[in-house]
């Protein structure tokens, strides 16, 4: 067994539920062994950085002085979450890196009768464990059913291999790990030139039509080269792709089916494991037309339905992909 500390971080047990029940689902076969940090809290996600720095950076590392106390023997702590595993790294880097700021933070987690040292543990990216600990010979004999046929375009995001600060990852532009994780799985892996760009994270919220042009170059490249699906390690870049796909095609007058699935899930798949064990039908965008063509079936009991926008002038919210009523 491999052992290492576990951050879930807030998606995982709401938006990413998909993300993490394929993660258990396929822990034990790879024999990864992942002890969850008590008393976890948000990260903060990408706001709260930009607002007020020594309480975002306190925030942060209050997860890294809990997950310290809790060790027991391990000093790896695995982030599925990009923006959480972003903002662990940052916070441990620069509180080593920047004295003044390491100082200040104690100051606040002393508050809480916590304290945490800069650089005495290693955060890691899941993809990196999975890729670098567990290795790709190890995932290929645990291959039963090949995803062979299946047309995968491999989208990382931008958080996750830059900046790097371990020099864990092959390219800060175009790194391979997805890639190669993908094929061992048997998939047929395109060549996608925009695996790193930006989803646009809360522009959503901020610029809808700057967050749906983002989105819309994303899954329009992946739909030039005939990609099936899009596999992606971001609770946040699926949930944008995902969810706000109908409303891209709304906005442009598209009409793009392109499914957001997580790696692990098509991990589990290739494992031989159960599609509804590994969040399979949660997706908004089905993936029932994709996986019917490898023969695998998506639960239709599971698939969600997505809210109407109320008004104009309000926040976007997702609709269904086609559906391109106004407000009812």
């Amino acid at each position: 067994m491999s052992g290492y500390l576990y951050y879930p971080g807030c998606s995982m047990e709401s938006s990413a539920v998909a993300y993490h029940d394929s993660l258990l689902a396929i822990s034990k076969p790879l024999g990864l062994e992942l002890q969850e940090i008590h008393d976890w809290n948000c990260c903060g996600a990408t706001e709260y950085l930009g607002i007020n720095l020594i309480p975002a950076y306190s925030l942060i590392s209050r997860n890294l002085a809990l997950a310290s106390q809790q060790a027991n023997g391990t000093r790896s702590i695995v982030a599925p979450c990009s923006a959480c595993y972003l903002n662990l790294a940052k916070a441990d880097h620069f509180m080593l890196e920047r004295p003044v700021l390491g100082v200040k933070v104690n100051e606040a987690l002393a508050a809480g009768g916590l304290h945490y040292d800069a650089g005495t543990l290693e955060i890691r990216h899941l993809l990196d464990v999975l890729i670098n600990d567990i290795g790709l010979d190890k995932i290929e004999s645990l291959v039963v059913k090949p995803l062979t046929g299946l047309r995968v375009a491999p989208y990382l995001g931008c958080m996750v291999p830059r900046p790097d600060y371990e020099k864990r990852w092959s390219d800060f532009e175009y790194p391979t790990e997805l890639d190669r994780l993908l094929k061992a799985l048997g998939a047929e892996v395109i060549d996608f030139p925009l695996k790193t760009h930006c989803c646009g994270g809360h522009m959503t919220q901020i610029s809808p039509p700057m967050a749906f042009e983002l989105i819309r170059r994303l899954i329009h490249g992946a739909d030039q080269y005939n990609a099936d699906v899009m596999a992606t390690l971001c609770p946040m870049c699926q949930m944008n792709l995902d969810a706000y796909q109908g409303e891209t095609n709304h906005y442009f007058q598209t009409n793009y089916h392109m499914p957001i699935l997580f790696f692990t899930q098509l991990i589990g798949l290739a494992f031989g494991l159960d599609p509804k064990d590994l969040g399979f039908g949660k997706e908004l965008v089905s993936a029932r037309a994709a996986m019917s063509r490898i023969g695998v079936e998506v639960p239709v009991e599971e698939t969600r339905k997505q809210p109407r926008r109320k008004k104009k002038t309000g926040l976007p919210m997702p609709t269904m992909p086609g559906d391109d009523s106004d407000e009812q």
